[in-house]
């Protein structure tokens, strides 16, 4: 068994298996050996899967659940009615930190001026916050893994949303090179935070149906 491809499955978080995997639909031969470069993910097909890499390995996961993304929209909602000219959030962007290292938040707090002049990835120094929703499939990817790349980034503000949790909110913010330990912050009740800019909302909100 190869190493350089790291798998998210909803049974065993982490699965180390073969370039040749088996993603949501079908098999896919990945191009490449490891250890992969951003240009190697490039030539990589279309296949339903998310494709990112941390230090040449790859971290294969399926498209997101349903509530998943019912929490990515929630969120994405509340961080643009709040947020100022000079900020605005997006989801699912390219974030290239190295030629070997590159994820795809669930969402960032970007610059205007960084949306209009990237034309396909974004760097570190673009991003003031990072968002993640984790789900069983990436608990052990979202919560370990991607905050210390994140910190290591030097990302300002990394939120970490536990949606069985109730949901559960986590805010890291940077401490020279690492995060400082999470706040936590319980469904039930609103919170109001200042980084990147102020904004108030009860973590509950990220999973109740509309209205």
């Amino acid at each position: 068994m190869s190493e350089g491809v790291i798998r998210d499955d909803e049974d065993d978080e982490w699965v180390t298996a073969m370039a040749t995997t088996e993603p949501t639909t079908g098999r896919t031969v990945l191009p490449g050996v490891p250890p992969f470069t951003v240009d190697d993910l490039l030539k990589f097909p279309d296949d339903g899967n998310r494709y990112e890499l941390f230090n040449g390995s790859l971290l294969v996961g399926p498209a997101p659940t349903p509530l998943h993304q019912r929490a990515i929209a929630r969120a994405l909602i509340i961080l643009d009615r709040a947020s100022p000219p000079d900020l605005e959030a997006l989801t699912t962007v390219n974030l290239r930190v190295s030629d070997k290292d590159f994820y795809i938040p669930d969402l960032v707090v970007v610059p205007p001026a960084s949306v209009e002049a990237v034309r396909l990835m974004f760097s570190p120094s673009d991003i003031r916050l990072a968002v993640e929703v984790v789900s069983p499939s990436t608990q052990a990817r979202d919560g370990h893994l991607k905050t210390e790349a994140y910190a290591a980034a030097g990302i300002p503000v990394y939120w970490r949303i536990e949606v069985a949790e109730g949901p559960t909110l986590y805010v890291y913010e940077l401490d020279g090179k690492t995060y400082r330990s999470p706040s936590a912050y319980k469904a039930g009740a609103t919170v109001t935070l200042h980084q990147p800019y102020p904004v108030s909302f009860d973590p509950a909100e990220l999973i109740e149906r509309r209205g």
